[in-house]
């Protein structure tokens, strides 16, 4: 039996190698030429052409000619629209050609022909087969398909290809590239709404395969060294980026991809959501409970039911069902006075049984069947037709009624089931440019092109406003649309909680730093599980979107449960709004290099000379920033976590105990507070508590600094804007405020800290209503003695005994010295002798 096997698998992997590797078998170098900055290369199997965008970033397309491919044409939805190409060398020999990018070099073998990537003397990644086509059989239909197949170095790990639960490392999954949500998911799941073709390998490259249609990525599944791209039509194209270190990889990625705009600063704040709001007065109650019970909102989020009583039969109404919600625009500038942002669900589906379907099949906003009609199918929420948001037409009838929703006073748009949910095969959908395409071609862009219709639509109507978009779909690129994603329909329980730190590490490492969980878990639950909502939504105060969301058996929302519940949450959700200057200063990072706000552990030991890749494995705890290590609780009962520290000391945020890094620490906790640690030499700014952004305000500061002698010296800094203007980051009106700490170190027989000296420098061109001054009172942690000095500017200062009115004074409990003085942004120098 095992001799059978045996040959029955060595054929399969001979008529395997067989169909991938004609192409490349066959293929050989003819001749080349520059055309337009790119190197166009002729084959005997046809062109293909290079083209550099960066010092790190080359692309390769191949134009191969394909009577099977009949969506070829399709242009790059990943490379921005703006991105520009840029020159490069190419030296040849009788054996290879080589294109130069600068750090980035491409080698190209002429026969037989296959390319390899080298950033300086290090080779990334290169061609197996190259270029390939054959087919597969999947769900017992076969596929025609094409693609690329490269060759994997030993020891390499492979992250990436979106929103799956696989653990970090994907290297011998095979993974479907086709958005498709997984309802009530929970500790595993090869298939989820926003998949992204693309890998982030340990030897510090990404590989993106440009392509928008049904495919497939086999991360060394089938075989163990072979990284294979596929996809049944459109652009064959693929993109390789290069950088030194982890982050710098990143931000060369999302200069070509595109960078995510600055989110207005009450995105960062707390939403109240579920499935969903019925009424008017549900939604003022909800809110007016919130404000009762001192509670910060801003934002409530309106399900279906704003345009329907029922969940069947009314998806595409897309409007106002008056007899629920009686004056919709009243209630929205009301709420707006009270600091809460409205934001609605939109579908792309339309109803035949909704009051829109005859607008819509009239004005030709709808994807076509093959007869040129409208195309029609059944689904869970009834029969429907599709808006083709690729077509002019489709695009202009959306638009219109997100413009007449916005002119009402709405803020922000939720766009559900984009993947779309549903998208037969035969699906056609017509691009501006008069071409025809089917589902499969353009699958995964739908949720794409979605968020950027919208977008740019909202920017149009306010041009200097951040748009807000939330979106279950999209594809590599779309963190230019301001795109904030979210982990689908998970399941209402501990095995929901577990990958979510998996699923938003993940997403960020491409791109996507906004990505987040229902907080709570969204799908199923009988009854109430406090630990549970507990644990998740004090990690949320760690993510990036602090958005609670469930099915309405069991309220989603922290004030419609017990008063324990609140009184620990509520610590918890005020502690997110203190950090919003760390916060909104994370964003800043985002915009400006790509650099995500949950970061991967191995992010801080990859700067160790002894960097083990196993850490790279890790989705246990990660980083919130440079500064925080979080560790969330994923089961229930547990009074501690084993957490490996990164090399440096660390302080636990809630206890101030300190530890050593380079080790492997167990970390108590209780129900009441969540393992999270604080960098030695760490810079938290964080204001006072408030209702709402509406109230925030910067110009009273408390500056936290985590002293330790460890640390000779140490750099922090605070973006500030307006919180809303979209061209704040292009107009340069914003201001960033630089923190750093010096320490000279005399008295050894002292444990702590000693002789810091801190300055005080701002930046920037301001904007209106900037602070004129601040008051600040910077928290000195872990310092144990009482100091001997203290200067600012030059002047002395004296410690006084009074913790609220001295302007200095030293905690011997907390072991914390606070030193108060007003700011005018001058530059400015604190000298503290111990």
């Amino acid at each position: 039996m095992r001799s059978l096997l045996l040959i029955k698998s060595t054929l399969l992997l001979v008529l395997l190698f067989a169909i991938q590797t004609i192409a490349s078998e066959k293929n050989s170098y003819l001749s080349h030429h520059l055309k337009e900055q790119s190197l166009v290369i002729h084959t005997t199997l046809g062109q293909l052409t290079l083209s550099a965008y960066s010092d790190n970033a080359i692309e390769t397309t191949y134009q191969y000619e394909n009577k099977l491919n009949n969506a070829a044409f399709l242009p790059s939805f990943a490379i921005k629209e703006r991105a520009q190409k840029q020159g490069f060398s190419v030296r040849e020999t009788s054996l290879q050609l080589l294109l130069s990018a600068g750090k980035l070099n491409a080698v190209i073998n002429k026969s037989p022909f296959n390319i390899s990537y080298y950033y300086g003397e290090k080779l990334l990644v290169s061609e197996e087969a190259g270029f390939f086509t054959g087919t597969t059989l999947e769900d017992k239909t076969q596929h025609q398909i094409q693609g690329f197949r490269f060759k994997l170095s030993d020891n390499e790990k492979l992250l990436g290809g979106g929103e799956r639960v696989l653990g970090m490392d994907r290297r011998g999954h095979r993974l479907p590239l086709y958005n498709r949500a997984h309802y009530g998911y929970e500790t595993q799941s090869n298939q989820m709404n926003f998949s992204l073709p693309a890998v982030f390998s340990s030897n510090k490259y990404i590989l993106l395969f440009d392509n928008s249609a049904k495919g497939w990525m086999d991360l060394g599944k089938s075989e163990a060294n072979i990284m294979q791209f596929s996809a049944v039509s459109g652009r064959m194209s693929y993109l390789v980026f290069a950088g030194n270190t982890y982050p710098e990889l990143i931000n060369n990625y999302v200069d070509i991809t595109g960078k995510q705009p600055m989110p207005p600063r009450w995105a960062l704040g707390n939403y109240a959501s579920r499935f969903g709001y019925r009424s008017e007065q549900e939604v003022r109650a909800t809110v007016n409970k919130f404000i009762d019970l001192d509670f910060p909102l801003d934002a409530i989020i309106l399900d279906l039911y704003w345009f329907g009583k029922d969940i069947k039969g009314h998806m595409g109404n897309l409007a106002w069902d008056k007899a629920a919600f009686p004056t919709p625009t009243k209630m929205i500038s009301d709420l707006k006075a009270q600091g809460v942002n409205t934001i609605l669900i939109t579908e792309p589906f339309v109803l035949t049984t909704s009051k829109k379907w005859a607008d819509a099949e009239q004005s030709q906003a709808l994807a076509k069947n093959a007869d040129g009609n409208p195309k029609r199918f059944d689904f869970y929420f009834g029969n429907t037709g599709l808006i083709d948001i690729f077509s002019d037409k489709g695009k202009n009838w959306f638009n219109n009624i997100y413009k007449t929703l916005y002119q009402q006073g709405v803020t922000g748009w939720w766009g559900d089931l984009g993947e779309p949910e549903v998208h037969p095969s035969d699906t056609l959908h017509t691009l501006s440019d008069g071409s025809v395409v089917n589902g499969d071609a353009i699958h995964n862009v739908y949720g794409h092109q979605w968020a950027k219709m919208v977008f740019e639509n909202q920017l149009s109507l306010a041009p200097n406003k951040r748009p807000f978009i939330l979106m279950r779909s999209g594809f590599a690129g779309s963190q230019r649309y301001g795109m904030i994603p979210w982990t689908g329909d998970v399941s209402r329980s501990w095995g929901g909680l577990k990958p979510q730190v998996e699923l938003s590490l993940q997403m960020g490492l491409l791109g996507m730093g906004y990505t987040h969980s229902d907080l709570g878990g969204f799908a199923g639950g009988e009854v109430f599980n406090k630990e549970l909502y507990i644990r998740w939504l004090q990690y949320g105060v760690f993510q990036p979107i602090y958005r609670p969301h469930a099915q309405d058996n069991i309220a989603p929302e922290v004030v419609f449960h017990d008063k324990d519940t609140q009184d620990i949450l509520r610590k918890f959700i005020k502690l997110r709004y203190n950090l919003l200057p760390y916060n909104y200063t994370l964003a800043y990072q985002n915009s400006t290099t790509g650099m995500p706000l949950m970061r991967p552990l191995f992010f801080a030991y990859a700067l160790e000379d002894e960097f083990n890749l196993n850490v790279m494995d890790n989705a246990s705890s990660y980083l919130w920033g440079d500064a925080f290590l979080v560790t969330p609780v994923v089961d229930a009962g547990v009074t501690s976590v084993s957490i490996p520290l990164p090399q440096g000391v660390w302080f636990d945020f809630f206890t101030e105990k300190k530890y050593q890094g380079g080790q492997i620490i167990s970390l108590a906790t209780n129900l009441e507070t969540l393992p999270v640690l604080v960098r030695a030499g760490s810079f938290i700014p964080m204001v006072n508590d408030m209702q709402s952004t509406k109230d925030y305000d910067s110009s009273k500061l408390t500056l936290h600094y985590y002293a330790d002698e460890s640390v000779n010296s140490s750099t922090g800094k605070m973006y500030e804007d307006d919180g809303q203007s979209f061209q704040s980051l292009s107009q340069n009106q914003y201001e960033i405020l630089h923190f750093t700490a010096k320490q000279n170190k005399q008295n050894k027989q002292n444990s702590g800290a000693d002789n810091i000296i801190f300055t005080f420098n701002r930046t920037g061109n301001g904007y209106p209503e900037m602070p004129v001054k601040r008051q600040i009172s910077l928290v000195i942690h872990h310092w144990l003695n009482p100091p001997k000095n203290i200067s600012l500017a030059g002047k002395i200062m004296q410690v006084g005994s009074n913790t609220t009115a001295s302007d200095v004074y030293w905690d011997k409990t907390k072991n914390t010295l606070t030193v108060r003085f007003t700011w005018q942004h001058q530059p400015l120098t604190l000298s503290i002798e111990n």
